[in-house]
């Protein structure tokens, strides 16, 4: 950033020596004709305030000449400022991501690219927690849903065993070591749910690990066999026993 230098400075300064520049010749030029009028109609003899009133006018048409021309030299940067200062403030109602157009290359369009990198900052920061809330919302959903299921089977054998629905000691055995496995896996999952604040962060790695195919179906009709005994349903299971 340093190469902008000190240009709005150098300009500044040249707008204002060419503005006193051609106010001075303005001023010499005005000068000049009122001796020339004074020549021709023979004016010699000039009150005390005629001759104020010809100094301020002389003055007056040099300030006059000066602030026209610094602001013709200058109306460009004022108008460049003015589209930064509305820039900055459509920025701050919101708009996110608006950038300035770069014009030239001194301190005011140095300002420009600061801005325009800070509004693509906060657009991209914004546009992260945004996706967090919605990742967030995603997760509470689905854990909420796993939670759901070991439950629904842990009431499920629980009602079987309270309604006495077992045909052997070993049958009962079973409900309850698969009651156990649910309230584990249950456990399990309200742990995650805790965890799930680490998905707010940039630095998450997922650790992806090979899962069983015919593992899963066993578990999933072992998770909703009690809701197929209420519905009067038998499952017929076909799985293989290799890894899939």
């Amino acid at each position: 950033m340093r190469k902008f230098g000190n240009k709005l400075i150098v300009r500044l300064l040249v707008a204002i020596a060419i503005s006193y520049l051609v106010a001075f010749g303005v001023l010499i030029l005005v000068i000049l004709s009122i001796s020339y009028l004074d020549k021709i109609y023979h004016l010699t003899n000039v009150s005390l305030g005629g001759a104020y009133f010809k100094i301020l006018l002389q003055f007056t048409a040099a300030i006059l000449t000066f602030i026209v021309v610094f602001w013709l030299l200058i109306r460009k940067k004022i108008g460049y400022l003015k589209l930064i200062t509305e820039s900055v403030h459509h920025i701050a109602n919101g708009n996110l991501g608006l950038t300035i157009r770069m014009e030239s290359r001194d301190e005011l369009t140095q300002l420009a690219q600061h801005i325009n990198y800070m509004s693509e900052e906060l657009e991209s920061k914004f546009e992260h927690e945004r996706e967090l809330e919605r990742t967030k919302s995603e997760l509470i959903s689905n854990v909420s849903h796993d939670l759901r299921t070991p439950l629904t089977s842990i009431i499920g054998y629980l009602d079987l065993l309270k309604k006495e629905q077992y045909n052997s000691k070993a049958q009962f055995q079973e409900y309850l070591e698969t009651i156990y496995s649910k309230s584990q896996r249950l456990k399990y999952l309200i742990d995650e749910l805790f965890e799930y604040t680490h998905l707010s962060s940039p630095d998450v790695i997922l650790n992806r690990s090979k899962t069983d195919l015919s593992a899963l179906l066993e578990q999933i009709v072992g998770e909703y066999f009690p809701m197929f005994e209420k519905e009067q349903l038998t499952v017929r299971k076909s799985i293989t026993e290799e890894h899939v």
